[in-house]
């Protein structure tokens, strides 16, 4: 029997997360076991929105794709364009229908309007950011966007004889860019372009169109906004991260789709710190993208594919000032995920009776460890349904935090 552990047990709200934290973070991230649950979202929406009210938090980033969320960020910042545009173009994975996505931007607008209206510096605006890469989990985008966005970008601050080609040779390598979409390619390497002999020169030309933003930088940052640096570094990085993912999808190798998650991860995990360069994020996407453990997929034939996560990246380099708080739910009943069974976490915290937790993980893996007698351990819960990602047990104790949520009512 596991002892009383109401002492690890707190409200979910901003000063008890940040009280359980050894240091104030740089980058806060909140995971979430399943995409799109109402009340995961808006549990998401109060908490992020106490952090930013009283705390200071100043940049929210989400799981979604870093060219596209330009779109909201100017939405936010500025009041342009109209919120069903927005949420349609900015949001990838099609999250831009999902309605505490739309009341984040939307109460992220707000906010800044109110800034505006107070004539408070620029400072105290919130920005939004889309942190993960231009892909879906069937395709990936084509690397036009970034590519053609950097390259304007030093031809109109640099000397053109140090660009590595023209505008119109970068365009006859790109080629068409329904030959990058191509949906086949996920299943199929053999229809990707990414190991073509004009894939393989525009890898060249990112990295040297990249190197110049660093061996210019002095004078291209006395040429720029912090905004056209900050977008200018962005499109670098997405360049060369993209290109990496289309060599990967055409590797025909047993090791393809472990590299095409590291690689999608390490394009996370560097918007991550440059974000955290310019100050305290908030961060929410899957708990597999931000545990601070190895992550785990059972994927089509592939039975146990493991890879690091952006989180494990992050946490390396930022320490304490990094913090998880993993996100675990008891019931998902329209999903036929039923009551856990009481030798797991989500079984032990589900027996409280309580409908929101904020959980000292790290104080109740200690506890439960201590308590649970040597051939009775806790099992790891099973879920019936790919869309539900159970707890690690191995994130227990490597989490800040954990909120648990009891029941997550349909829609």
């Amino acid at each position: 029997m596991v002892r009383d552990i109401e002492d690890t047990v707190h409200p979910v709200d901003a000063a008890s997360v940040l009280a359980l934290l050894k240091d104030r973070p740089q980058i806060l991230a909140l995971g979430e076991p399943t995409h799109g649950a109402h009340a995961l979202l808006d549990g998401r929406n109060a908490l992020f929105r106490q952090l930013v009210e009283d705390h200071g938090f100043r940049t929210i980033a989400l799981e979604t794709d870093c060219l596209a969320g330009q779109v909201v960020d100017d939405y936010v910042t500025t009041g342009r364009g109209d919120l069903d545009d927005v949420m349609a173009r900015g949001l990838s994975h099609e999250w831009g229908a999902f309605p505490g996505n739309r009341e984040l931007v939307r109460w992220m607008r707000a906010h800044n309007a109110r800034a505006d209206d107070a004539g408070l510096p620029a400072s105290e605006r919130l920005r939004f950011a889309g942190f993960d890469g231009p892909l879906e989990i069937s395709a990936a985008a084509s690397p036009r966007a970034a590519l053609v966005g950097l390259h304007d970008y030093l031809a109109a601050r640099v000397d053109g004889a140090l660009l590595p080609c023209t505008a119109d040779a970068l365009d006859r390598m790109i080629g068409p860019d329904d030959a990058w979409t191509e949906p086949a390619a996920m299943m199929d390497p053999s229809r990707s372009v990414g190991q073509s002999a004009e894939a393989r020169e525009l890898r060249l030309v990112a990295d040297d169109l990249a190197a110049l933003l660093d061996t210019h930088a002095p004078q291209l940052l006395d040429a720029s906004s912090q905004d056209e640096w900050e977008r200018a570094r962005l499109y670098g990085r997405t360049a060369t991260g993209l290109l990496r993912y289309h060599f990967w999808m055409a590797d025909p190798s047993p090791a393809r789709m472990t590299r095409l998650l590291g690689a999608r991860d390490a394009m996370m995990a560097a918007n991550l710190l440059a974000l955290a360069d310019r100050g305290p994020v908030l961060v929410n996407a899957h708990n597999s993208h931000l545990r601070r453990t190895r992550s785990t997929m059972t994927m089509w034939d592939h039975p146990r594919l493991e890879w690091w996560g952006a989180g494990a990246l992050v946490s390396r380099r930022l320490g304490d000032r990094y913090a998880f708080l993993a996100t675990a739910v008891g019931t998902l009943r329209h999903q036929g995920v039923d009551v856990p069974p009481s030798d797991t976490v989500e079984g032990v915290l589900h027996g409280l009776g309580q409908d929101r937790l904020l959980v000292d993980a790290p104080l109740l893996a200690a506890l439960l460890a201590e308590d649970t007698p040597v051939g009775t351990a806790l099992a790891a819960r099973v879920s019936p349904w790919f869309g539900y990602a159970p707890l690690d047990l191995a994130d227990l104790a490597e989490a800040d935090a954990l909120v648990f949520v009891r029941d997550v009512p349909q829609p």
